[in-house]
């Protein structure tokens, strides 16, 4: 799909009112596209229909309720997917979690890729379509502070080539691809556990075991790289791998 194709795409955003998720919504938008963005924060999402204009239409709702995934979907039949919404995980060591917080990230971000996943299989969504998932480089490397964060998002990474394997096997013609970003300070849950690692390592790398690498001169990744490189994914050639890092510095196939 070349930027001319994506004019008049509708693309639909989850966890779009903040961080990765309205980098990702002001990108697509500014490639042409129409976007739905889904967010539990009416505020945010009707900052960023200020700033977009009428090309964005807002939905206030939780991501990880399958009826709204199912009437969404239903509702707009995107053409590109970007399944963004997630928690912050709370910045403890393991044992001071409860099962509750530990689990967090499964109830909130794997349920909901899980829900719209299986509704873009299901439905399906048009041959040529493309869906993004938003794993995290602590997928790879862990994250001590974030209780069951890693493995969630590890679990994330899995389920969407899981997807692209049924897709394929199934000849329908949805491209899913996983997102793997560095942890940075830009965003609300960078911040958190930019400090958490800085303060437990007493001085150490902020990015921590969580982090993965930065870009040149340390530089850390922003909402707008973000957005940037899922509009690559979706207007460049077919990605040839189901998962990407991404840092500062780009992209970085994962095998």
């Amino acid at each position: 799909m070349s930027d001319q194709e994506l004019a008049g795409v509708t693309a639909l955003v989850t966890g779009a009112s903040r961080g990765f998720g309205r980098g990702v919504a002001t990108a697509l938008s500014s490639a042409g596209a129409r976007v739905v963005g889904v967010a539990r924060d009416r505020a945010g999402l009707a900052e960023l229909r200020t700033e977009i204009g009428g090309s964005f239409t807002a939905v206030a709702a939780d991501a990880a309720d399958p009826v709204v995934a199912g009437q969404l979907m239903d509702t707009y039949r995107p053409g590109v997917l970007v399944l963004n919404a997630g928690a912050t995980p709370l910045p403890r060591p393991i044992q001071y979690h409860t099962w509750q917080t530990f689990s967090r990230n499964w109830e909130v971000d794997v349920q909901h890729v899980f829900h719209w996943t299986r509704e873009a299989l299901l439905a399906p969504l048009a041959p040529g379509s493309t869906v993004v998932t938003l794993s995290s480089g602590a997928a790879l490397r862990g994250s001590p502070l974030s209780g069951g964060y890693a493995g969630a998002k590890a679990a994330i990474r899995w389920l969407t080539g899981y997807a692209a394997e049924e897709s394929a096997r199934a000849g329908l013609g949805i491209r899913f691809v996983s997102l793997l970003p560095q942890l940075t300070p830009v965003t609300d849950l960078g911040a958190v556990f930019a400090a958490a690692y800085a303060a437990r390592q007493s001085g150490g790398p902020a990015g921590g075991p969580a982090g993965g690498p930065a870009g040149p001169g340390g530089s850390p990744l922003t909402a707008d790289q973000v957005g940037q490189a899922v509009t690559e994914l979706v207007t460049g050639p077919g990605p040839d791998q189901d998962a990407y890092l991404l840092t500062a510095a780009g992209l970085r196939p994962l095998t």
